[in-house]
């Protein structure tokens, strides 16, 4: 064995005497981000729902305002605990409809047959289902928390069906921003191009896409405007991203976590001047639609 490795333990906290779901609960409070759903923050604990009984967890993203309603059970997760978590989705999401809301169910034992069970609600509720293990690690417990089902992207860009239920063509968008915006299109189109020759421009209502013979195949869209042009690219946000695109000098506007998209201005000039990192962001795109 490795000098200084300890294999760790599991712990079945369901059955076990020192630990317990309010011990969980407030682990979980001190210190959201151990879910592992980015940078939140506490608004409530053990909220009281009339006629419904109490939420567990309210937790709320610092910079998007979005709420998760977090529901915990020791053990392996039953029909109750999926009900009771949709209920206070739905209670809070009426309540408060000005945020963004989302259901988190947490479980010591997610099995597959529930698992099913959950993803048949996700796409049409905004759902994450996540597993958490209790190991012993030398004379130390910790949590693992670990995303078994993420909440389901409400379809790729090109599965828009008003997008494609609206096709235009470069006029539209050459009057709607100018004719210079939309050629920051060509030139970025030019840069895809040097890895699929095939790509072509696909002008609807709503952004400008890209086709592959004759098909949708976005990972990348344009909105020209008056003076700039806003570039969307579909990757997953991470800190070597965001590095990566202020060092580049790159406007960077709110990420759209929604769809899973990087948002960025780029002027004429930004453009010409940040086209390698502009290239290596539709690459890291392209791959991972083409996967």
């Amino acid at each position: 064995m490795s000098k200084g490795y300890v294999k760790p333990e599991r712990l079945l906290m369901r059955t076990h005497p020192e630990f317990s779901e309010k011990w969980v609960q407030q682990l979980i409070a001190d210190d959201p981000s151990i879910l592992g759903l980015g940078d939140l923050v506490l608004r409530d604990q053990e909220r009281i729902h009339p006629r419904a009984g109490r939420l567990d967890l309210l937790l709320q993203d610092a910079d998007t305002k979005r709420r998760y309603e977090v529901e915990l059970q020791l053990g392996a997760t039953d029909e109750a605990h999926i009900i009771r978590t949709i209920e206070y989705w739905d209670i809070e999401r009426k309540r408060y409809p000005q945020y963004d809301h989302c259901a988190v169910i947490v479980a010591e034992d997610i099995t597959s047959r529930f698992l099913n069970v959950i993803s048949l609600f996700n796409g049409t509720i905004p759902l994450i289902a996540i597993q958490m293990q209790a190991l012993r690690i030398g004379e130390n417990v910790t949590l693992v928390f670990t995303t078994v089902m993420d909440e389901m992207s409400r379809g790729l860009v090109d599965e828009d069906e008003d997008a494609e239920a609206a096709p235009t063509d470069r006029a539209y968008w050459e009057k709607r921003a100018t004719k210079a915006t939309v050629a920051l299109a060509d030139d970025l189109l030019a840069m895809v191009r040097q890895f699929d020759p095939s790509l072509e421009l696909k002008f609807n209502k709503f952004y400008i896409g890209l086709s592959r013979d004759g098909q949708p195949f976005n990972f990348v869209s344009f909105r020209p405007k008056k003076n700039h042009i806003n570039f969307e690219v579909k990757l997953p946000e991470t800190e070597e991203l965001d590095a990566k695109i202020e060092d580049a000098g790159i406007e960077a506007l709110e990420y759209n976590k929604r769809w899973g998209l990087y948002r960025l201005r780029l002027s004429k000039e930004q453009v010409k001047g940040t086209a390698a990192t502009l290239k290596e962001l539709m690459e890291l795109a392209y791959e991972r639609r083409a996967s």
